[in-house]
């Protein structure tokens, strides 16, 4: 079965899952057992009832026709998106044509569909009968602007105070102390409206205790601390992109002023991290025309998923504007031509010792920066006493993989992709080592995701 020509595999559908219990329950819902009155349409419509622990079906819709992206309805109280039931139906459609066969959309699902594709031209209608921004609205947000500079700059100059008495005590009081006094001070940043700052310090306050050397770690995160207070303090003085990169690492939000750059985008990797506040997604895409690598972010409240979801290994028509700053990736998703289609394009790669020099050369631009996006070209994966690294096939050389790396399920699976062999590797190339999120052979075959 296809939707405008493309059938879709499973691991398609699994890479929309919003983490790996969805991609595990969704699988277990990707027979038909539990399925009824599954059927589709050829306008992209996906739907059925699935069998839950009460007497009434829980009513599933995917609309996949949309340019921006699959969406998603289900009766179920899960806030994921999509949900385990969204993500086994689909797997049933992409695996069975028996199971899904096409239909006629029943009333509950047709009306969905149709609010919703109604709701981008309604959208337009009411944007440009709003209000435009006239000069008193221009001058308000220039002196809340002014507000929130001054409150920031409250909170560097506490800050400033709080690591000169740290490091005038010591930095051994920093283990007795306990991580209750960073958690006061990250609390004193975002009171500041200075949420980088505040991330910056919860992170300060969880190195002491962390092993081996945790002293010296400490004093080199404080000593990065410090310099993005001074960059702050002395903004006025900095080239434009580096004080816009100091803007955004404080926490000041800005637009992305970039220009429009319409490209097919290669999704190579995706991935959330969350803790108990907030879940942020990391979309990496690669411009097959333009070369470049940018990164999607977004944020979802704990317990629900970001938006947008991309399959990896697809490339999506559309264009991208980059955020300001110096040596920044970051870009924002403008308007979409077509749904991610399959394709055959892989990034260029390069070696291990030229991964490590661009790195350096990143930091240039941005002291704070963890890691920048690398594809490394013919290496594998092998062991290195308790770690692994990633050796270049034809170099002596090779880059230790980052401790979350030799954690993740994703390990195996490039290990078992190389079975010893050369192979194509994205990841994340930074000073804890190289965190691989996708690989491919090194003949034919698709992208495997590793994170």
């Amino acid at each position: 079965m296809t939707v405008q020509g493309v059938r879709w595999t499973a691991d398609r559908v699994l890479a929309l899952a919003p983490d790996a219990a969805s991609r595990k329950a969704g699988s277990g819902l990707g027979a038909a057992g539990p399925w009824s009155g599954a059927g589709s349409s050829d306008e992209g419509a996906v739907w059925g009832l699935c069998a839950g622990s009460g007497s009434t079906p829980y009513r599933t819709v995917v609309d996949l026709a949309d340019a921006s992206g699959p969406a998603y309805r289900c009766s179920c109280p899960s806030r994921k998106f999509p949900c385990k039931h969204a993500l086994g139906l689909l797997l049933l459609w992409a695996g069975d044509e028996g199971a899904v066969p096409r239909a006629e959309v029943p009333e509950w699902a047709g009306r969905w569909i149709e609010d919703r594709r109604g709701c981008p031209e309604r959208k337009k209608v009411a944007a440009s009968s709003g209000p435009s921004s006239g000069p008193a609205d221009q001058e308000a947000a220039r002196r809340r602007a002014e507000r929130r500079a001054e409150r920031v700059t409250a909170g560097v100059s506490e800050l400033e105070q709080r690591l000169a008495d740290l490091l005038r005590g010591g930095l051994a009081t920093a283990g007795r102390s306990g991580y209750g006094l960073w958690e006061e001070t990250a609390a004193r940043m975002v009171d500041a409206q200075a949420q980088g700052l505040a991330a910056r310090v919860r992170e300060l306050g969880a190195v002491p205790g962390t092993g081996p050397g945790w002293p010296s770690r400490l004093l080199e995160e404080c000593a990065l601390l410090h310099l993005l207070d001074q960059g702050w303090l002395r903004r006025e003085r900095l080239p434009e992109g580096l004080a816009a990169t100091v803007r955004s690492r404080v926490g000041l939000p800005a637009p992305a002023d970039g220009p429009p750059v319409r490209d097919h985008w290669l999704v190579l990797a995706q991935y959330d991290t969350a803790d108990a506040r907030l879940t942020t997604r990391r979309i990496w895409l690669y411009g097959t025309r333009s070369r470049r690598t940018s990164l999607l972010l977004s944020y979802g409240a704990a317990g629900r998923a970001p938006e947008p979801a991309l399959p990896v290994g697809l490339a999506l028509d559309a264009e991208l504007s980059a955020y300001p700053g110096a040596g920044q990736a970051r870009a924002a998703l403008g308007e979409r031509f077509a749904p991610p289609a399959p394709t055959a394009e892989r990034p260029p790669g390069t070696t291990t010792a030229l991964a490590t020099a661009r790195y350096g050369d990143a930091l240039r631009d941005d002291p704070w920066l963890d890691s920048v996006p690398v594809t490394l070209d013919r290496v594998v994966p092998v062991p290195d006493g308790d770690s692994w690294q990633l050796a270049d096939a034809d170099e002596d050389a090779a880059l230790p993989l980052t401790a979350a790396a030799r954690s993740r399920p994703g390990l195996w699976r490039l290990v078992a992709l190389s079975g010893g062999a050369p192979v194509k590797v994205f990841g994340e190339c930074g000073h804890r080592g190289f965190t691989p999120l996708a690989a491919w052979p090194e003949g034919p075959g698709e992208v495997v995701p590793l994170c």
